[in-house]
């Protein structure tokens, strides 16, 4: 493999957090799995168990393993020359599905990410020129605010929406096989 042939390293700056971000020699971005994972409060392995299931598959086909890359020597610091590295669109997803299981740091992430994928745009129409450093220090802002919000709403926020659910769809297959719900097996029905 020549130097060309080689990803480009970069520090990225999300909110407070800064990752290594890589520039593939196509121009495409990639991601460190290991990073992806650690961005929503998980261990690298969580990644991969994402990368195995059904819902990946689906997005990326059948056979879709992450790419391992190799580090231009140039940019590389401590660390390993070659790992997994993941397109943004797969770590997007995998944020996105950590954040439907009701990871907070997820939900915090994503809602902070897309607000700001908004305002971009609403920007870029109404001719609003902000610097990078001024978008970072927003973003830091909307997730210091989402992540204190969630953790004043702790299991309040999705505990009992999800357990309302789970009781209506239980509820449903009991009326499904005939029965009625909350009446014990033999006992008439009301107004018999």
């Amino acid at each position: 493999m020549t130097t060309g042939d080689k990803a480009k390293r970069a520090t990225v700056a999300i909110g407070p957090v800064a990752i290594a971000g890589f520039q593939m020699p196509d121009g495409s971005y990639r991601m460190s799995q290991t990073q992806a994972a650690e961005c929503v409060g998980k261990q690298q392995r969580n990644a991969g168990r994402f990368l195995e299931s059904k819902g990946i598959k689906a997005l990326r086909g059948q056979g879709y393993t992450p790419d391992t890359i190799e580090v231009d020597p140039a940019d590389q610091v401590r660390g390993q020359a070659r790992f997994n590295a993941l397109p943004l669109d797969v770590v997007s997803a995998y944020w996105l599905w950590e954040a439907s299981k009701g990871n907070q740091q997820a939900i915090a992430l994503c809602y902070a990410l897309m607000t700001e994928t908004l305002e971009r745009r609403f920007d870029a129409v109404f001719g609003v020129e902000r610097s990078e450093g001024d978008r970072n220090t927003l973003l830091a802002q909307r997730l210091e605010l989402a992540e204190a919000d969630l953790a004043a709403l702790g299991e309040a926020y999705t505990e009992p929406d999800l357990l309302r659910m789970e009781v209506e769809q239980l509820r449903q297959q009991v009326r499904d096989l005939g029965g009625e719900p909350w009446q014990l097996s033999g006992e008439p029905e009301e107004g018999e």
